[in-house]
């Protein structure tokens, strides 16, 4: 009898040389695949019984395309790019990576507003090519930075990951507000963070973090009208979903001094374009969406996926569902 055969997603598959392979074979025939939106789905695709997915699109011609298929396995906590309503339709679990990427995203969070308030990236390139030349021969005078200290930070979803970047961020001496779409009652305590509604928050706040995820309800959530009720000494911080900011209001208020700066891990289109105008912004710091790019994240998130699409292929329920399933599938 032959295995169930299990597509993992090149770049999964990358980060984690031999793991899949090591933890799933005895269980399943492993390959490493990939589809594209609008192209002919591969053969060996259509056969799958599980997927370990990246950034795929899942929408209803895979699913059609893909009769035998269990699970999808998302290698990240966000799953905006598979549409759970259609699996869940053709009872395919869908399972995310919650809770275990939280300390990479929030050390990350507070690398970009390191970067912004005391200008590192400026400095690195200051110290590479003209702090040794006499004076007369430097040009401009290396800008000033800020403390963190005593400054306020606005959070934009308190939770898992939001949490974390409060907790560091209160290391550092910051006073915490925040806003969600529910009270975090228990933060509020432990962290003394305040909450205050959308507009009190970007009117108040030195630095801004976002961390929602990307819906309907939050594409687009921060735009020009938000953005001009910041102050101009304040930054912007993203590193959830880059439709959650409109990218192009985000490059008006750069360019005309809405705002002092931002730090982004995350786009609108990405690989961000090189013509895109923030690429030669000097008052942003860019990262190429590596929000949970350590060794030791990536390893967790792979083994997550694994406990999922082993639970799935022995009949079992998979541990991490999303919410939308959790309780449809009878999980507390």
């Amino acid at each position: 009898m032959s295995k169930p055969k299990v597509m993992i997603s090149p770049g999964a598959g990358m980060d984690n040389p031999g793991l899949f392979e090591r933890e799933l074979s005895d269980i399943a025939d492993v390959f490493f695949g990939t589809f594209k939106s609008g192209e002919e789905i591969p053969p060996e695709v259509k056969g799958a019984e599980a997927m370990i997915l990246s950034l795929e699109l899942v929408n209803e011609r895979l699913l059609t395309n893909v009769p035998r298929l269990k699970i999808i396995a998302r290698y990240g906590v966000g799953y905006d790019n598979v549409d759970v309503e259609a699996c869940t339709r053709r009872g395919i679990y869908v399972t995310h990576t919650p809770g275990i990427l939280s300390h990479a995203v929030a050390e990350l969070t507070i690398g970009l507003m390191l970067c912004l308030s005391r200008r590192l990236i400026h400095a690195d390139r200051y110290a590479r090519t003209e702090w040794a030349l006499p004076k007369e021969n430097r040009g401009a005078r290396f800008p000033m930075g800020i403390d963190l200290y005593g400054k306020t930070l606005g959070i934009i979803g308190l939770g898992r990951i939001g949490y974390e970047v409060a907790v560091r961020a209160r290391a550092f001496g910051m006073k915490i507000i925040y806003y969600d779409v529910e009270r975090k009652v228990d933060a509020e305590k432990t962290l003394g963070a305040q909450y205050v509604d959308l507009k009190t928050l970007l009117e108040n706040s030195d630095f801004i973090s976002i961390h929602v995820p990307l819906t309907p309800q939050t594409r687009r959530l921060i735009g020009e009208k938000e953005l001009r009720l910041m102050r101009p000494t304040a930054y912007l911080i993203n590193t959830s979903r880059g439709p959650v900011v409109d990218e192009e209001a985000l490059c008006r208020a750069l360019k005309e001094g809405w705002i002092a700066g931002a730090g982004l891990d995350v786009f609108v289109k990405e690989p961000l374009p090189l013509d895109s105008p923030l690429v030669k912004m000097e008052n942003v710091v860019l990262a190429p969406h590596i929000g949970t790019y350590t060794i030791e994240t990536r390893r967790a998130m792979a083994m997550m996926c694994i406990e999922n699409v082993r639970a799935a292929l022995m009949g079992k329920i998979p541990p991490n569902l999303v919410p939308e399933q959790r309780e449809i599938f009878g999980v507390k």
